[in-house]
């Protein structure tokens, strides 16, 4: 394990050197140049117990450089977080200058729902334009009423087990990340606090603390080592625990607002058979649809009936399209 961590602090020495060479901003550029020099002397310290071996970049760690060269830093943050890179919270947005330490400590706390709220709407939206559009392609094609019923129900059982099991990978994934890279500061925190410490003060600096409050910041998170992990996992990461739910969880909301949605288009064909139930199916889904398009208008800072009109234009398009495709279809089928 000792040889690992020696490698890993090189492969972070090394890579801090390349996100160095593509960083436009002096103060970012500056905070990956000592970062490099504090994983070499991370390095040096399993090197005095007489752990080390000939480093050599992997292929992962190089093709990791060749998109830096195209994407940037900012775009790839996540991916050089796994690589053991630091220093990612200072492309999340944050205003640089004269920060105050109560801000930095502070400025998380506080959980808000907004996000599970937006994901729950777009999940209820995707149900009602993907059914609304599968089921006016088969209406289209002169399916029968029986073959109709069928096809909505199997959309959506099909789009909402498809939306969970994607939705609980992704949180998973993200887990999983946080798990891994928490331990490794968990035992670097253990091994050498003071280079943490370091790390840390010269992140502070670098998202606009003098270089004193920096170093003071730096030395009072980590005199507590699970507030240190909190704050070493936001700052040195770009994580915030806060933002990780429950992949069981994740994945039932997103099959239930997925499902909700999938059911208002096919709620008529119940009821109503042919054109009867495709024209019903059409007026309540609209309805549905303009309904979304306001609510959604909450996180845009756009107006309720733009919004609403816009994605009633985008969910009518669609179904259009695919009755259109199906209406043809049915013809050359016969």
């Amino acid at each position: 394990m000792s040889l690992k961590n020696w490698q890993e602090e090189k492969r972070s020495a090394w890579l801090y050197q390349r996100v160095a060479s593509v960083e436009h901003d002096p103060v970012r550029r500056n905070m990956f140049l000592e970062l490099s020099k504090s994983a070499e002397k991370q390095a040096g310290i399993w090197e005095k117990q007489g752990i080390s071996g000939v480093f050599r970049p992997g292929i992962r760690a190089r093709v990791v450089v060749l998109l830096l060269g195209i994407f940037g830093a900012s775009r790839l943050r996540f991916v050089l977080a796994a690589m053991k890179i630091r220093g990612m919270s200072v492309y999340g947005g944050e205003p640089q200058g004269q920060v105050a330490s109560v801000h930095l400590e502070q400025r998380h706390r506080g959980v808000t729902h907004a996000g599970n709220l937006r994901a729950a709407v777009f999940g209820v939206n995707d149900g009602l334009v993907s059914n609304l559009s599968l089921l006016a392609g088969v209406s289209g094609g002169a399916a029968g009423h029986s073959m109709i019923l069928l096809t909505g129900v199997a959309g959506l059982l099909a789009g909402a087990c498809s939306m969970a099991s994607g939705e609980y990978i992704s949180v998973r994934s993200q887990r999983e990340f946080f798990e891994y890279q928490i331990g490794l500061e968990r035992e670097e925190l253990e091994t050498y606090p003071e280079e943490e410490a370091d790390e840390l003060a010269v992140i502070y600096r670098a998202r606009g603390l003098p270089e004193d409050a920096a170093r003071s910041l730096a030395d009072h998170a980590i005199k507590d080592p699970e507030r240190a992990l909190d704050t070493l996992a936001r700052e040195e990461l770009g994580l915030n625990p806060s933002d990780l739910g429950s992949p069981v969880g994740a994945a039932i909301s997103s099959f239930v607002s997925f499902a909700m949605g999938a059911f208002v288009p096919l709620a008529p064909f119940f009821f109503l058979e042919g054109n009867r139930g495709l024209y019903c199916s059409f007026g309540l889904t609209a309805v549905f649809l303009a309904g979304i398009g306001a609510l959604l208008s909450l996180f845009s800072n756009r107006g309720a009936l733009f919004s609403g009109f816009r994605m009633l234009l985008v969910g009518s398009l669609a179904a259009t399209l695919t009755f259109t495709c199906g209406h043809w279809l049915g013809g050359v089928l016969g």
